[in-house]
C-alpha cells in the first residue's frame, strides 16, 4: 500500500501542477484538488462511518497541523514543478521526507515509535541522499 501511495506522490505532483497551469495558478489548482478531495472522502466516509462528533476536539491541536501541511505541499508542487521540473521537485520532495522521517524517529516525535540514528543508519540516510542527488535531473 506504501509503495502505491509513493507511485502517486510523483502523479499528484505532475496532475496538480498541469491544473495549475490550466487554472492559472498553484493555489485555484491547490482549492480544486482539495474541493475534489473533500467531496470524496465525504461520500466514502457515508459509507464507512462518520466520526462521532464528539471526537472533534482541540485537545491536542497540532493534530489538526497535518491540513496545512499537505496544503503547502499541494501548493508548493503545483508552484515548483513547471519551474525546475518534475523530477527535481520530488527529489526536493523526498530528501525532505527522508530528513524529516530521520529526526521524528530519532526523538519519537509526534506520536511516532523511537528509533534512534546510529552510524549504520546515518550512512544508510546519506546513501540514500546521495542517490537521490544522482538521479536529479539537471535544469
Amino acid at each position: 500500500m506504501m509503495f502505491a501511495a509513493g507511485l502517486g506522490i510523483p502523479v499528484f505532483a505532475a496532475l496538480n501542477a498541469a491544473l495549475g497551469q490550466q487554472l492559472g495558478g498553484p493555489v485555484a489548482a491547490t482549492a480544486v484538488t482539495f474541493a475534489v478531495g473533500f467531496v470524496i472522502a465525504s461520500a466514502m466516509l457515508a459509507f464507512t462511518g462518520f466520526p462521532a462528533a464528539s471526537a472533534f476536539t482541540f485537545e491536542r491541536p497540532w493534530l489538526w497541523i497535518g491540513a496545512l501541511v499537505m496544503l503547502f505541499y499541494a501548493t508548493s508542487v503545483a508552484f515548483s514543478a513547471p519551474r525546475i521540473g518534475l523530477g527535481n521537485a520530488i527529489f526536493f520532495v523526498l530528501l525532505g521526507q527522508i530528513v524529516a522521517a530521520a529526526i521524528i524517529d530519532h526523538f519519537g516525535l509526534l506520536g511516532s515509535i523511537q528509533s534512534a540514528i546510529t552510524p549504520k543508519r546515518a550512512l544508510g540516510l546519506v546513501v540514500m541522499a546521495v542517490g537521490l542527488y544522482l538521479a536529479r535531473k539537471p535544469v
